[in-house]
C-alpha cells in the first residue's frame, strides 16, 4: 500500500510541476513580447529623443 501512494503522491507532484512549468513559459513568452512591442512603439515614436522606454 505505501508504494502505491508514494507512487500516486510522485505522479501528483510531477504533474504540478508541469503544469508550473507550462504556466511559467506563457508568461515569460507574454512578457517577452510586452518586451519587444515597448521596442517598437519607442522606435515609432517620431519624437527624435533617446532613451529607455521603461523606468528602470
Amino acid at each position: 500500500m505505501v508504494p502505491l501512494l508514494l507512487v500516486l503522491l510522485l505522479a501528483l507532484v510531477l504533474f504540478g510541476a508541469g503544469f508550473a512549468l507550462k504556466a511559467l513559459w506563457w508568461i515569460a513568452v507574454i512578457v517577452l513580447a510586452v518586451w519587444l512591442l515597448g521596442f517598437v512603439v519607442r522606435a515609432a515614436d517620431g519624437s527624435g529623443r533617446r532613451g529607455r522606454w521603461y523606468r528602470w
